[in-house]
């Protein structure tokens, strides 16, 4: 618990602010005080009304200096500048005072007309330093010139308002006239507030109470001009008391804190879109304007100097601020290009950009080039590391290439982590050595290599030719070489030739192909037997796809399924066999009903999570039973498998599917997840079956996986068995299960007999 002080000083506010409000309620109360004695018109009234102002215009001030000591740096100017616009109405009128008090009742002289003035500059400065204002000076101008338009276009407006019924003989003091200036000029700042304060952003409330301050004051002002050229007004009016209420106002804005770090002038923030009454704030005063000038001239047709003096003026600042609005409309444009035109990340041209200028190369005729490079393991990257790395990187990587190729070549990021180089002219250099540059200043520094955040590239080169129609043929071209050099390995480049592009269009051609190879049912599967080596039974068998294409004949898998993986048909392909397995399994069982069917699954289909919902959708509606299925998957799908991939698995066992691990052996990390791995079986991968009889190590291999997979309680099935000496040591061995052609070709389910003689 706090002792009972040390409580009070934790809740009470600091002692700065306790003097702030404590001055606040002072000048309150005299504002309070001096309303009064001039609504009951007391003895003294004008010199109540003087010294109030004067003394709640000078403890504004004081405040004002209080709030550029307390508040940030970034509002330093601002309250400095509203401290000097306090103590100029505190000198104004004091010199008021002292010269009513002369016997001059109303002391319309140049020198208190100059403070007077004055305070509004310094006043309407400080407005355009609050942290809401434009940044820029073009900004600022033009905020300016609204506030001003908004007066100019007031003056003929209030001269009809207030003039009128005048009599030309009582408008000959100029002074008299001139004083319409000031309700103007605080419209002026009023207009430039509610610009600076922003179309949507939450408002700071001081700027509000200022606003709040101008308006009372704008008010008092026009009433007073009103009541002057009347000749009405006497000292001592009730109007009196709004002008030290406008200063009340400003002292009580310093009693607030100032915004919290980034409001206002945040640049990183994007500002708001500006309502349309803000757009056209500064003109909508204008048609009013236009048709007071015609009401506020003479019987003798002409129009008072006042009124002509400010439609001039007008005029004038409506041609500066529409100068002003074409040239931000200019550098709008051209911010707009180099945002249409380049890329945000890294600074270089963007494929737009890289387009134009490839297209209007081969106007201009060869030679022409195009270096097309992708980064590999970019995505590892992002994945590992976040995209922030990543795109520190790319940054990096753009300032590396740049360095590489210097004037022989445009560099642009298409997008991603592919970027482009053009090299066209009198370029001397040839686009091989570019190649080269480029691959060796991508070479990895010290120690980027060994923290795994330097991926490499794989750069492809297509040069203009005849075969090319339009610039698109290029891309295509260097497009081609690219993947030729991610197929030959990191950190290469190919050439586009005849024969990679021959290969392309076949392999296109391939792929639109086996889109309809499902729906047309091109597909159809083989089984190969898994038997017993025991007692040479055939237990299982391997569902294997194959494609009779309608011009190339019969494919096998090899020839098609890698295909199938990188544009995404291998699911659907998946789906089908797994449905067609099930169906021909059930048949099957009728004559073994021990017998079980092994599909394939592949790595992208394992990450779908409907693969649980086709599973058991095509078991169910073949009659098969679960246990009777068994999902191979290979290492590199399990180990580059999620948590969910892994939970996934186990529901899977959970309704008796068995689950393969197939190839087992020729991953690198697998050993490390097969406690986690819900599997019922291994099967050693044909490449260390193969060497059994050759390779002592092979040899091994295979009685430690088999040692290993009797310790996990796991079914082994030697895969490649294709001569008696393989056969002979896989049984020696131990292992359970064998397949191979020693044991059967892929054929018909219907043509392999469950139980025969030992093989």
């Amino acid at each position: 618990m706090l002792p009972d002080d040390a409580r009070r000083e934790a809740v009470a506010p600091p002692r700065s602010t306790r003097a702030r409000r404590v001055g606040a309620v002072a000048a309150a109360l005299v504002v309070l005080v001096e309303a009064v004695w001039l609504a009951a018109a007391l003895p003294g009234a004008a010199l109540a009304g003087d010294v109030g102002a004067i003394t709640v215009a000078g403890w504004s001030a004081v405040a004002c200096v209080g709030a550029a000591r307390r508040d940030p740096a970034t509002l330093r100017r601002f309250w400095t500048l509203l401290a000097v616009t306090m103590a100029l109405a505190a000198a104004g009128r004091t010199l008021w005072t002292v010269q009513r008090l002369g016997n001059e009742t109303l002391p319309h002289t140049p020198l208190i007309g100059a403070i007077f003035t004055a305070g509004i500059l310094t006043g309407t400065t400080a407005l355009l330093c609050s942290l809401a204002a434009p940044r820029s000076a073009v900004g600022r101008a033009r905020t300016l010139l609204d506030g001003v338009i908004v007066a100019l276009a007031l003056i003929p407006i209030g001269w009809v308002v207030v003039f009128q019924d005048i009599a030309d003989a009582d408008l000959a003091d100029p002074l008299r006239t001139f004083g319409l200036l000031y309700p103007m000029l605080d419209l002026m700042q009023l207009t430039i507030l509610v610009a600076v304060a922003g179309p949507s952003r939450p408002i700071w409330r001081p700027l509000t109470l200022i606003g709040a301050s101008l308006a009372t004051r704008a008010g008092a002002d026009a009433v007073y001009v009103s009541l002057v050229a009347h000749g009405t007004y006497a000292p001592g009016h009730v109007i009196d008391v709004c002008w030290p209420l406008s200063y009340l106002l400003i002292g009580v804005a310093t009693t607030y804190p100032p915004p919290p770090a980034g409001e206002g002038g945040d640049e990183g923030i994007e500002s708001p879109l500006p309502p349309w009454w803000r757009v056209a704030l500064p003109y909508l005063p204008v048609g009013g304007a236009i048709i007071a000038v015609v009401l506020a001239r003479h019987p003798t047709g002409q129009t008072p100097h006042l009124v002509f003096i400010g439609m001039m003026a007008l005029l004038g600042a409506l041609a500066l601020r529409q100068g002003l609005a074409a040239n931000e409309n200019l550098r709008l444009v051209a911010r707009l290009r180099r945002l249409a035109y380049a890329d945000q990340l890294t600074g270089l041209p963007n494929r737009l950009m890289f387009n134009r200028r490839l297209r209007r190369a081969l106007r201009d005729g060869p030679p022409v080039a195009v270096l097309l490079l992708d980064l590999d393991g970019f995505k590892q990257v992002n994945d590992r590391f976040g995209h922030a790395t990543g795109d520190s990187l790319l940054t990096t990587i753009a300032d590396r290439m740049r360095d590489a190729v210097g004037d022989d070549g445009t560099i642009a990021r298409l997008g991603g982590d592919e970027f482009a180089v053009l090299v066209d002219g009198d370029r001397p250099v040839a686009p091989e050595r570019l190649a080269e540059r480029l691959l060796a200043a991508l070479q990895p520094s010290a120690g980027e290599e060994d923290v795994g955040i330097h991926p490499s590239a794989s750069i492809g080169i297509a040069e203009y030719g005849p075969q090319h129609a339009s610039h698109t043929d290029l891309l295509r071209d260097a497009d081609i070489a690219m993947y030729a050099a991610k197929a030959a390995g990191k950190s290469a480049y190919r050439t586009c030739t005849p024969g990679l592009r021959e290969s392309a269009v076949t392999r296109a051609e391939l792929i639109a192909d086996l889109r309809r190879a499902v729906d047309e049912q091109q597909l159809h599967l083989d089984y190969q037997p898994i038997v017993d080596l025991a007692t040479g039974a055939v237990r299982s068998a391997e569902a294997l796809v194959r494609w009779r294409h309608p011009r190339l004949g019969l494919l096998g898998p090899a020839a098609f399924l890698p295909l199938a993986e990188e544009t995404g048909l291998i699911v659907p392909i998946d789906r089908w066999v797994i449905h067609e397995a099930c169906r021909a399994a059930a048949t099957w069982r009728e004559r073994a009903p021990e017998a079980t069917v092994a599909v394939n699954i592949a790595a992208a289909h394992l990450r779908r999570p409907d693969l649980i919902a086709t599973v058991t959708a095509a078991t169910a509606s073949a009659g098969l039973a679960p246990r009777a299925l068994t999902l191979e998957l290979t290492e590199s799908a399990l180990i580059d498998g999620s948590e969910a991939v892994l939970e996934r698995l186990g529901q899977l066992r959970e309704l008796g599917i068995r689950i393969a691990i197939d190839d087992f052996g020729t991953g690198y990390s697998s050993l490390s997840y097969l406690h986690r791995i819900p599997a019922t079986e291994l099967k050693i991968d044909r490449s260390f079956v193969s060497r059994l009889d050759t390779d002592t190590r092979a040899y091994a291999t295979v009685e430690m996986v088999t040692r290993l997979a009797g310790a996990f309680d796991l079914a082994v099935v030697a895969e490649g068995v294709e001569t008696e000496e393989q056969h002979a040591a896989v049984t020696a061995i131990g292992c359970v299960h064998g397949q191979g052609y020693r044991y059967g070709r892929p054929g018909r389910l219907a043509d392999l007999r469950p139980a025969s003689a030992p093989v």
